[in-house]
C-alpha cells in the first residue's frame, strides 16, 4: 500500500500494522492506526501505550502513556 510516507510499513494477516523505525520492527497498533495515515495524525497503541505521530511524512514515536483499561476490559 502506498500512503506517500517515508516510513516502510506493512499489515499482517491478523490486521496488525507494523513499521520499520530506526532499523527496528515497531508495532503501530490495529484498529487505532489511522487509515489513511496523513500528516499530523497522532495515535496511541492500546496494547503498549506507545504514542506515534506522522511528522514530515515519517511515522515517529513521540512517547509512551499509561493505558487505562475500559470498564469492559477489566
Amino acid at each position: 500500500m502506498a500512503f506517500f510516507l517515508k516510513t516502510k510499513l506493512w499489515q499482517t494477516g491478523s490486521l496488525d500494522w507494523w513499521a520499520m523505525i530506526d532499523n527496528e520492527d515497531v508495532y503501530l497498533g490495529s484498529r487505532e492506526f489511522p487509515l489513511p495515515p496523513e500528516e499530523g495524525d497522532e495515535w496511541v497503541v492500546k496494547k503498549s501505550g506507545d504514542q506515534f505521530k506522522v511528522i514530515d511524512g515519517e511515522i515517529k514515536k513521540i512517547g509512551t502513556v499509561e493505558i487505562i483499561p475500559e470498564p469492559w476490559e477489566i
